[in-house]
């Protein structure tokens, strides 16, 4: 059996692409089946139910697993004990990682706004039909990761995958479904602070620095104003707790396309290298910014190798 699996604290993509890509596994001849590293969060699970597709098993720890890596290819963000996993496949849309392999493997890591279009490509490559539900989850996937075609992300090739995977899914609004989807992550008012950060937060080692940043999309920036000193104490806490240099949570507003990011660091000057603004405390706007992969990762990551 080789299990499907997306990265630590998922996402909408990590888990349908992982179910998709299962799959057509499947379909291939080959036994597969998808899991996830942690809960869904509320927007995938409205998917999930949306389009009637099962929760995949959790999977946490990769002793003695054959894998295939969804959607991520760093240590920190995969299994544990993923030394003594074999790793048979990486399907991804970020960057190249730190996760290396004994053997040759397939490894697709294509520069588009989401795994899904990546999974969606296979399907087209192997010439397997993909069926309204999977249409349905991969199509779900595209709209969120891309935050509706808005984030810097976005290609040609997601904006292609969605409208074909919309028709076969029989979805005839594709921007009224992604402001469904994202709606529901703005329903913060029951989770703690802690909650709210580690929603969407993934770890990176920047130069040595142990760095976590966290992304939460709203569709009014007014429902956390409330909320975010008692964020910014629970980010001190965490980056004590986890012997970071800095924590970082973008705020991002989908309908104002921007993104005000918290910040809790060693070194303020670190914000000012990587975005050209001061900190107005522990925040700054940052306008037009939707991703994290492509427009504060990286920024980042150079700041600190100064």
């Amino acid at each position: 059996m080789i299990y499907v699996v997306g990265h630590k604290n998922p996402d909408t993509d990590s888990i349908c692409s992982a179910i998709a890509y299962a799959e057509l596994k499947k379909k291939l001849g080959i036994e597969a089946k998808p899991a996830r590293q942690g809960d869904p969060n509320p927007e995938t699970k409205f998917v999930l139910e949306k389009f009637n597709v099962e929760l995949p098993e959790i999977l946490t720890d990769g002793s003695n697993k054959k894998v295939i890596l969804i959607d991520h290819s760093d240590v920190a963000q995969s299994l544990d004990n993923l030394d003594k996993a074999e790793i048979v496949e990486i399907i991804d849309h970020h960057k190249i990682g730190d996760i290396t392999t004994p053997n040759p493997i397939f490894f697709l890591a294509m520069p588009v706004g989401c795994t899904a279009t990546v999974v969606k490509t296979l399907y087209d490559y192997f010439e397997v039909e993909i069926d309204k539900k999977i249409a349905g989850i991969l199509l779900s996937a595209i709209l969120s990761d891309t935050v509706i075609f808005k984030s810097a992300t976005t290609t040609e090739k997601d904006v292609k995958a969605a409208e074909e995977l919309a028709e076969i899914a029989e979805v005839e609004d594709i921007r009224s479904l992604g402001i469904e989807i994202k709606s529901k992550l703005s329903a913060i008012d029951k989770l703690t602070a802690r909650e709210i950060i580690k929603r969407d937060f993934k770890d990176f080692d920047m130069s040595g620095n142990r760095v976590g940043i966290g992304q939460i999309e709203l569709v009014d920036l007014n429902i956390i104003k409330d909320r975010k000193e008692e964020i910014i104490r629970d980010m001190e806490k965490l980056k004590r707790e986890g012997g970071y240099h800095s924590v970082f949570l973008m705020l991002t507003d989908i309908i104002n396309e921007g993104t005000e990011l918290l910040v809790v660091t060693d070194d303020p000057a670190i914000v000012k290298k990587a975005f050209g603004k001061n900190l107005d405390g522990n925040s700054i706007w940052l306008k037009k910014v939707m991703s994290r992969k492509k427009q504060v990762v990286p920024p980042l990551e150079k700041a600190f190798s100064y």
